[in-house]
Formats: C-alpha cells, sequence, structure tokens
C-alpha cells in the first residue's frame, strides 16, 4: 500500500517542471536578492554539511548571492526539518535533505510535519553506497561465507551502527529481513565510534559509510561487498550485496528541498543551477572522491526517489518492529 501524501507529493513534484506564467517567470529570473540559507540536519564535517557547502559555494558563484550552511543537529535531522518546513515559502531557506528524512517518516512516531506533504523536491545530488565490512577475525571473506557463519552462530554476531535508524542500521535490518539471518544490533552515537569498536573488534560487522575506505585499503578492515545496485567507482573490484542476493539495494542519498509552496519557477531555477553546478567536471570529481555517483534530474525525478525510499524503509522499520531509543 502506498504511503499517505505520496501521489500529492509527486504531483507537486511535476508541477515544478512545469512552464510557469510570464509574471512567474519574470520572479524568478531576478531570484535571488539576497542571502539563501541552506540547513543540514547534521553537525558540520559530515558528509551532508560536505555537499551542503559543496552545492552552496557553486550556487553562490552561479547566482551572485551567498548560499550560507546552517548546521541544526539533532532528532535525526528532525530539528532541521521542522525549521524549514516553518519558514516562509520563498526560496530563501532550503532544507539538504537525506535518507534518514525517508526513515524518519516511519520510525517516528510523533513529528510535527509530515515530510513529503510538506516540502517540495528541487533537486538530487549525490548517492552513496554503505560499505559491508567485517573485522579481520571473522572468517568470511564473502557474502555468502558470512550468511553462512551467521546462520551457524545465530544471536551470536554483533552488528554496529551510528545509531538506531541511521543508514548503517537499516542497511544491517533489510540485510537480515532478506536473509533470515539473527545478528545484534549494537547502536552507537555516530558511525565513527562505532567504527573504533568494529577496528578494535568489540562488534563484528558494520553497513558502514565510505569513510573506512582508509581502513580497508591498509588491511586494517575487510570489506565484503558495498550496498548499492552497481559497483563503486572508488573500489570497483568491490561486489555488490545484490550479486550475492538478488534484489538487495540500501544508498545514502542527498539533494536539496524546500517549503511545500515555494513558487515552482523558483524551484525551476534551483533545479537549472543545480543540476548545471553537478554536470561540472570538477564538482564531480569531487563527489568521486566521496565515493558518491550524481544525482541529477527534474524536480520529479528526485520527489519519485523520496516517495520510493520512503515507502522501502517502512516496510523494514515496520517489520523489524525498530522504534527509537
Amino acid at each position: 500500500m502506498k504511503l499517505p501524501h505520496r501521489r500529492k507529493f509527486l504531483r507537486l513534484a511535476a508541477g515544478a517542471a512545469a512552464l510557469p506564467a510570464m509574471s512567474r517567470i519574470a520572479r524568478a529570473q531576478v531570484y535571488p536578492t539576497r542571502p539563501v540559507r541552506l540547513i543540514v540536519g547534521f553537525a558540520a564535517g559530515g558528509l551532508n554539511d560536505v555537499l551542503a557547502r559543496l552545492i552552496g559555494q557553486s550556487l553562490t558563484e552561479r547566482l551572485g548571492q551567498p548560499f550560507v550552511v546552517e548546521n541544526r543537529p539533532g532528532a535525526g535531522g528532525n530539528i532541521a526539518t521542522e525549521a524549514v518546513v516553518n519558514a516562509p515559502a520563498d526560496g530563501y531557506t532550503l532544507l539538504v535533505g537525506a535518507t534518514a528524512n525517508a526513515i524518519n517518516a516511519t520510525l517516528y512516531d510523533k513529528l510535527n510535519f509530515n515530510f513529503m506533504r510538506d516540502t517540495a523536491p528541487v533537486a538530487g545530488l549525490m548517492r552513496v553506497p554503505n560499505v559491508m565490512e567485517v573485522n579481520l577475525s571473522v572468517p568470511a571473506r564473502t557474502v555468502s561465507e558470512f550468511i553462512a557463519y551467521a546462520k551457524a552462530n545465530p544471536g551470536r554476531i554483533s552488528m554496529a551502527s551510528g545509531g538506531v535508524g541511521a543508514s548503517s542500521h537499516m542497511s544491517g535490518e533489510l540485510f537480515k529481513a532478506m536473509t533470515g539471518i539473527n545478528m545484534v544490533h549494537v547502536p552507537y552515537r555516530g558511525v565513527a565510534p562505532a567504527l573504533t569498536d568494529l577496528l578494535a573488534g568489540q562488534v563484528a560487522v558494520m553497513f558502514g559509510d565510505m569513510s573506512s575506505i582508509e581502513y580497508i585499503k591498509a588491511g586494517k578492515l575487510r570489506a565484503l561487498a558495498v550496498t548499492t545496485a552497481t559497483r563503486s567507482a572508488a573500489m570497483p573490484e568491490l561486489p555488490t550485496v545484490a550479486e550475492f542476493l538478488p534484489g538487495y539495494e540500501a544508498s545514502a542519498w542527498t539533494g536539496v528541498c524546500t517549503p511545500k509552496s515555494t513558487p515552482t519557477e523558483i524551484i525551476g531555477k534551483l533545479n537549472k543551477e543545480i543540476n548545471a553546478a553537478l554536470a561540472d567536471s570538477k564538482m564531480k570529481a569531487r563527489f568521486a572522491d566521496l565515493g558518491g555517483t550524481v544525482l541529477s534530474g527534474l524536480p520529479a525525478d528526485f520527489g519519485e526517489l523520496i516517495a520510493d525510499e520512503t515507502e522501502k524503509w517502512a516496510k523494514v522499520v515496520r517489520a523489524a518492529n525498530i522504534k527509537t531509543e
């Protein structure tokens, strides 16, 4: 069954690509006339923050007004999202949305907003895989060997994550659901401390982000696969989980959203400029350094991604009966 508001959300996204009236075109031509805020729901230095600063700098250069990154971490990105939802719908307050928004729609029982109802998609920025990685003490060298090892040791394998409902957690829960294995979830306050314990052997496996590449290349961790549908250019020799477990796909994505009633001509202008920035060879190279691939397209394309991801993770949250701490 489709989640509520999906249809309305996609209609709004499609409307953003429609041709506006001449008076509205004129208004879009002068936008922006003052600084624009890019609200990020996570701390400075993380992937979403880095992407926000990259695209913000490019938009500043392209549109002639500062695009200022503002970090509002907390509640898995919900604090930042609520701030944007309640901001004037004039194009001067933008949200750097992420996978967390799709997960939180079901993970949190009571939110003061509905992400798909109360925001409008502008453009996708990047999709990045997680890496299924194990401590060197784990005997498995492939995904198939790990599944066999886990089935032989039910409830005895610890799976670290960056926190309940984090992408690293949900990637692992999807893996558990599709394989039928039983692992003990050990949530941390972020991927960094989880990675520290994985290296030390305090936990056995993690579906971590690309920040662990240096440890993998140094032989301090063993990577089994990436979680995206296709292999990562950052580690092309590493297979995907789906090569062993058909149909598996999990990834972290980032994009830009606005309050729901933002004029379509402003959304269209932002979409055009963001896509132009993403097409730049230097930007593509920087994204590749971060282990991700560029997302581009119309607002409706990003809206479709958000709707699909919201439905997908809702099923996992409900099936695993995941609750916030």
